[in-house]
């Protein structure tokens, strides 16, 4: 099955949540969530019914999924990456997840979306530690340097996106330095100090089955 190309406010709609799929746009007034509008279908205005507790599971690991762009079979070497780490499975699972290059990039403001982080990093915009990377679903380490390479083209973009999230936070396991178009992963983050708002539990127990 190949990636998803249909509107993307939609998957939002079906959640009933953000996802942030769309960047700064997520952030307006007509955004689908803030206009309340109901879930895409026939069927979207009627009342939600109860899921069963495979539904809710597969429901959390659809919203996670979703929300970084992945395909299921790469969803799911992430989880086995998860499951051979030495402490709690959902919580390396997350971990994973956000050392992700893409994202890394996304949460450091060079793109607005982890779309667009990804389609950067792709067209070899930027190195780590120095040297060019091209591989979105690449992992760091603590330690690792990101930057934007010293071409016209990579900086002009980057810039154009940093100045779209002026005012976002930085989470405090990252450092940017928005001069030298570079940042740092301090640190991999604790369970409290990752976003996604999901229980990762119930995904552990769906692919625990």
């Amino acid at each position: 099955m190949g990636r998803y190309t249909g509107p993307l406010c939609r998957r939002c709609r079906a959640e009933g949540m953000k996802l942030f799929l769309k960047g700064i746009r997520c952030s307006m007034a007509k955004c689908p969530i803030e206009t309340e509008r109901p879930a895409p279908g026939v069927h979207g205005q009627q009342r939600r019914k109860k899921l069963s507790d495979y539904g809710r599971q597969l429901r959390e690991k659809q919203r996670l999924r979703n929300q970084f762009g992945m395909r299921e079979n790469q969803f799911r070497l992430f989880f086995q990456r998860a499951l051979r780490g030495r402490t709690v499975t959902g919580d390396v699972l997350l971990q994973l997840l956000e050392t992700r290059l893409d994202n890394l990039v996304y949460r450091l403001g060079f793109a607005v979306s982890r779309a667009a982080a990804r389609q950067f990093v792709t067209h070899s915009h930027v190195t780590v530690n120095g040297r060019r990377a091209a591989v979105p679903s690449m992992t760091l380490k603590a330690g690792s340097v990101i930057e934007v390479r010293n071409r016209p083209k990579s900086r002009e973009q980057a810039k154009k996106a940093l100045e779209a999230v002026t005012g976002k936070e930085m989470p405090s396991w990252l450092k940017l330095d928005a001069n030298n178009f570079s940042g740092e992963l301090v640190r991999i983050p604790t369970r409290d100090e990752i976003s996604p708002v999901v229980n990762e539990q119930l995904i552990v127990e769906l692919y625990s089955k």
